[in-house]
């Protein structure tokens, strides 16, 4: 069975250049795609900059991605923004595991189970989305939290397992050093997202481990994508056995 996998943080659908919201633009270069999951951070619900939107079911709706998890992180004066999974497939077993560092903004991983079936054959995929503080020191203590979590010490490392997001990792070091030893791989390759109308950093990263084959990875470069946010949306087509 195959899936692709994307990982986008949307900048509240607040171009990078123009600063003008305009949520068309991010589900228009999600949909170019046609992914199966989709990671999202940086996600609003009823704040005033984006309409008041709920984000999650606007993008959602609009891609047809019934199956959705959605958590807030920063709360503002009204409304606030954070974490969202879309799936074409069934999710589950919803968690959300606390990864905010004392003083410094609140973070979170949104952790879900999804059912990928095709035919008669169907099986199940561990997903952690994530957005990575902007400290060094902050994202090795992040990650280490999300290797240590029960829901990762119950799972056989042959299980289905899926960790991608913004990680704010500039120089790339961050998941040799913590994620590669707990047998993960980098799945999106080196490609760089940020900033998007120029990207110059590879900000946004998916790795993987157990019963997972790469097929492909690549990275939206289209006028569109470079206009809608900040960042570049990455995919991974997986093959699971």
């Amino acid at each position: 069975m195959n899936f692709r996998l994307m990982t986008y943080n949307i900048h509240k659908a607040i171009g990078g250049v123009d600063r003008r919201y305009r949520p068309e633009r991010v589900i228009e270069t999600i949909a170019r795609y046609e992914p199966d999951i989709v990671f999202l951070q940086e996600v609003d619900d009823g704040v005033r900059r984006s309409r008041f939107d709920r984000q999650v079911d606007l993008i959602g709706d609009a891609l047809g991605l019934g199956h959705r998890a959605f958590q807030q992180n920063v709360t503002l004066r009204r409304g606030g923004y954070g974490n969202a999974t879309l799936s074409r497939f069934p999710l589950f077993d919803v968690h959300d595991l606390d990864l905010t560092i004392p003083l410094k903004k609140r973070r979170r991983a949104l952790i879900s189970h999804c059912r990928v079936h095709h035919e008669h054959h169907t099986r199940t995929v561990l997903l952690f989305n994530t957005h990575l503080g902007l400290a060094g020191f902050e994202r090795l203590i992040q990650l280490r939290r999300i290797l240590a979590c029960d829901v990762l010490r119950r799972a056989h490392k042959s299980t289905a397992t899926i960790i991608g997001g913004d990680f704010n990792d500039v120089w790339g070091g961050l998941g040799r050093a913590t994620l590669e030893p707990a047998g993960f791989q980098l799945g999106s390759g080196a490609v760089k997202t940020f900033p998007a109308a120029l990207p110059l950093r590879t900000l946004d990263r998916i790795y993987y481990r157990g019963r997972l084959t790469l097929e492909h990875h690549l990275v939206a470069h289209t006028k569109l994508a470079r206009q809608a946010s900040d960042h570049l949306p990455v995919m991974v087509d997986f093959h699971i056995d």
